[in-house]
């Protein structure tokens, strides 16, 4: 009969899907979650991937066990870490290759430490995030370190202000508009407006200052790299400590970045734009 569930040896129909094991979607969305847990964490516990994740302890351990098969992850017996496995670095600097960016950054980014002593840094955007994919650190002993993978607020950041300064007022708008800009000191640009007037005198200048924004005693200037089709893709930054980098030096390093982004710019086979539209 129609809107009957069908019946099995005199017991009650179930519906589609009910208690059956979780589906291929599921189990794949449950895994993605575990690596990105397993690489924030540089060596987490299985308690506290179960505990990060919201999964049982046992559905984790059996996750994580197909992942170490495929060289996803890898499981350190002594201590009892899991930690990203060599797949998953060959797929991650795959995914380089394919930007060009982190190989070809690298003698630019030699060349700019050298030339202003501080660490140079290549940042992409990614959902609202800056995403570091590469730097090269000053010799220094006090120095800034960002490490490959780390995912920094695009609002505290001299790239991300970089790359913002490249797009109109309006897609800056429709990506922060109901995000919280988190308040990181006392000179976060924590409001749309405060952010917005500070990335209209960035686009003026050509070149963005992080000035103590996320991190109370560092400082940062970067700017825009941008593909061929004149798109921002990445930023190239300066960062070091605010006791090395006072105005006169940011005033004199800015020209430099910014000529650093264009010749890096120009060897990824991308352009500039002409016009940058509010």
């Amino acid at each position: 009969m129609a809107g009957r569930q069908e019946t099995t040896r005199g017991k009650p129909g179930r519906k589609a899907g009910e208690n059956a094991a979780p589906s291929s979607v599921q189990v794949l969305d449950r895994s993605l979650k575990l690596l990105e847990l397993v690489a924030s964490a540089d060596g987490a516990g299985l308690t506290d991937l179960a505990d990060g994740s919201g999964m049982a302890p046992s559905t984790v351990h059996r996750l994580l066990t197909s992942l170490a098969g495929h060289g996803m992850v890898t499981h350190d017996a002594e201590t009892g870490a899991w930690t990203i496995g060599v797949k998953a670095f060959e797929i991650g600097t795959a995914y380089l290759r394919f930007r060009k960016l982190g190989t070809i950054s690298r003698p630019f980014l030699k060349q700019l430490m050298e030339g202003c002593g501080e660490t140079a840094n290549i940042a992409i955007e990614d959902d609202g995030d800056v995403v570091f994919i590469s730097q090269v650190e000053s010799h220094a002993p006090m120095r800034a370190f960002f490490r490959p993978g780390r995912r920094g607020p695009i609002h505290a950041s001299g790239i991300g202000k970089a790359i913002l300064s490249t797009w109109e007022n309006a897609r800056i708008e429709a990506l922060l508009t109901g995000r919280t800009l988190q308040h990181f000191t006392d000179k976060t640009r924590d409001t749309l407006p405060a952010l917005l007037d500070d990335i209209a005198d960035i686009r003026k200048r050509g070149w963005s200052l992080d000035d103590e924004e996320h991190t109370l005693g560092m400082r940062c200037v970067a700017a825009p790299i941008f593909d061929e089709y004149g798109d921002a893709v990445a930023g190239i930054s300066v960062s070091g400590p605010a006791v090395r980098l006072p105005d006169d030096k940011v005033e004199a390093l800015g020209p430099t970045v910014m000529a650093a982004a264009a010749e890096l710019t120009k060897a990824m086979g991308g352009r500039a734009k002409g016009n940058r539209r509010l």
